[in-house]
């Protein structure tokens, strides 16, 4: 894995290190779940070859440096008694503050419409592995305040709306951990023009934007109302200073907003974040 670093300047007085991490995709399964779950994960192996080494490299970077890990999803490539007992040492070891990937939830990839009925037939067994709310959880480090949130169904609910509303009442500076990206310009140009894909996997892309999708990604993507509030409410209110994403696979730099910057982290990276 490799190792790159990001300074934030937020008036702080004292520097203060993060580590964040994303998308190993742990791809564990034996006799337990059956023979389809085993053929599952031998064939999603190959998309994810370093995904052992990764966790372990993690682990190994949090115990040398003692800085707390904020991981944004997708530490797990489907639920399967194995990886659930790998995400849960994962957790163990690290302390990991943690926010769910859509493929923590996932019984089997692609096998259904993935939404709120189908997420929550899991969430317990998922949550179970973890310290904090993978859905919400709020921590204040060194007068910074730290919010994970799962998007990974790239939507925001009402709850999420109203803590998030309630974080920022706090006059903290907040930095938001999701998994999935918010739209901005320069990924959703990267992943059409630059890399052709079929959509761009972000949250609240403009519908005008979203005339290219199948219809299946149009609706797997396209923000409802809640989401779209609040999307406009992390843009325009000044306590948020970064979004800090996963799930794209790759490291990418953006803006949001031109006062709100967005760092998204590959599977194959550790982030180190400098807060000064």
């Amino acid at each position: 894995m490799r190792l790159i670093e990001t300074d934030l300047e937020l008036g702080l007085g004292q520097e203060i290190c993060l580590l964040q991490a994303s998308d190993t995709h742990l791809t564990r399964a034996d006799g337990r779940d059956g023979a389809r779950k085993v053929a599952l994960g031998q064939s999603r192996k190959r998309g994810f070859p370093n995904n052992e080494q990764n966790v372990l490299t993690i682990e190994e970077t949090v115990a040398r440096t003692g800085e707390l890990l904020v991981y944004t999803g997708d530490l797990c490539d489907f639920v399967s008694r194995a990886n659930l007992e790998r995400a849960r040492l994962f957790a163990e070891r690290t302390g990991c503050f943690f926010a769910a990937g859509n493929h923590e939830f996932s019984r089997y990839v692609g096998e259904a419409w993935e939404d709120e009925a189908y997420r929550n037939k899991n969430l317990g067994r998922v949550q179970a592995c973890f310290g904090n709310d993978i859905r919400f959880a709020a921590k204040t480090v060194g007068g910074v305040d730290l919010v994970v949130v799962d998007n990974s169904y790239y939507r925001f609910d009402e709850p999420q709306l109203e803590a998030l509303r309630a974080e920022a009442d706090k006059g903290l500076p907040i930095l938001l951990f999701l998994h999935c990206p918010l739209h901005e310009q320069s990924i959703y140009d990267y992943m059409m023009t630059t890399l052709k894909r079929e959509c761009a996997y972000l949250v609240d892309t403009p519908e005008a934007l979203m005339a290219s999708y199948s219809d299946y990604r149009l609706r797997q993507q396209k923000a409802d109302a809640v989401t779209h509030e609040t999307v406009g409410f992390i843009r325009s209110t000044p306590a948020f200073k970064a979004v800090f994403a996963g799930h794209m696979h790759f490291d990418f730099e953006g803006m949001v907003t031109d006062h709100l910057p967005q760092y998204v982290t590959g599977m194959d990276t550790i982030r180190r974040i400098r807060l000064h």
